[in-house]
C-alpha cells in the first residue's frame, strides 16, 4: 500500500518520503483542517484500492501493415536526400 500511494501521491511527497497536503481552501483552520483530513482519507482509500492488471494485447495485421508502410515511405524520402553517386569513367 506504501508503494501505490507513493505512486499516487508522488507530486506530494518531500525527498524524506512524507507526505505534504495543504488545505487552504476554507476561511477557517477547523475546515481546512478537516478538508486535508479528508482529503488524506481519499487518498489512503485510493492506495489501498488493487491496481488494474494489463491484459496483453497484439497490434491488429492493420496495425501492422501501416507501420511497415510509414517505415518504407521514410526509407524512400532518406534515400531521395542522399547525393547522386556519378561513376567516373575517364
Amino acid at each position: 500500500m506504501r508503494a501505490r500511494l507513493r505512486l499516487i501521491a508522488v507530486r506530494r511527497m518531500t525527498a524524506g518520503g512524507q507526505l505534504v497536503i495543504s488545505a487552504r481552501r476554507f476561511r477557517t483552520q477547523e475546515r481546512n483542517r478537516q478538508d486535508a483530513c479528508d482529503r488524506l482519507i481519499d487518498l489512503l482509500r485510493r492506495a489501498a484500492e488493487p491496481g488494474k492488471h494489463r491484459m496483453p494485447t497484439r497490434p491488429t495485421a492493420a496495425s501492422r501493415e501501416r507501420r511497415r508502410e510509414a517505415k518504407l515511405a521514410r526509407g524512400r524520402t532518406k534515400r531521395l536526400r542522399q547525393p547522386i553517386a556519378r561513376s567516373v569513367d575517364t
